[in-house]
């Protein structure tokens, strides 16, 4: 006899509500049919967790509040996800993507080219190339000279480039310094 009571007190709480939670979830996916399934989860959660709600509380926003929250998730969800298209409406042309097997591979190949470097070329090299830190702010952080930086970031460039046109990342392979008189 409880639980009947209960249901019609959930009923009579609920029904009126369907309506304005079906213009709620259209206005915010402008989906028809996602809407109709929000709120399909929507009012499943709440006879789900009707003992949940507080009695003195409202419980019309606390059932916007279920409906915003699924809401939320599922635009985040559909963002991740991207656009739901039936693979039969699709175009090829829209779901092709050229390979990047390639790509990979030479990526690969400059990470390590990269950390064959010594460790003080290496350091140089990231701040300026990969972090876009000016010469005077990389000399700050490794607290050496600029022009330190500056020599640093040519053997860097130098050595890569070598091991880049060789394929190896064999040092000894590397451009040799020369001394300047």
């Amino acid at each position: 006899m409880d639980g009947t009571r209960i249901m019609n007190d959930m009923r009579l709480v609920v029904e009126p509500l369907i309506p304005a939670l079906r213009r709620y979830a259209r206005a915010q996916v402008r989906d028809g049919a996602m809407a109709d399934d929000l709120v399909q989860d929507c009012l499943e959660r709440v006879i789900s967790r009707w003992y949940q709600r507080k009695p003195d509380g409202n419980a019309r926003a606390w059932i916007f509040t279920i409906l915003h929250n699924l809401t939320l998730n599922r635009l985040r969800q559909t963002r991740r996800r991207g656009p739901h298209a039936e693979l039969e409406d699709v175009d090829e042309a829209q779901i092709a993507r050229p390979a990047t097997q390639e790509e990979g591979v030479h990526f690969q190949q400059v990470l390590r080219a990269l950390h064959s470097l010594p460790e003080e070329q290496r350091s140089v090299m990231l701040l300026v190339a990969v972090e876009d830190l000016s010469y005077a702010d990389a000399a700050r952080v490794l607290d050496i000279p600029v022009g330190t930086v500056m020599s640093r970031l040519h053997r860097a460039r130098e050595r890569l480039a070598c091991l880049m046109d060789t394929g190896t990342t064999r040092v000894a392979q590397a451009v040799p310094l020369r001394r300047i008189k």
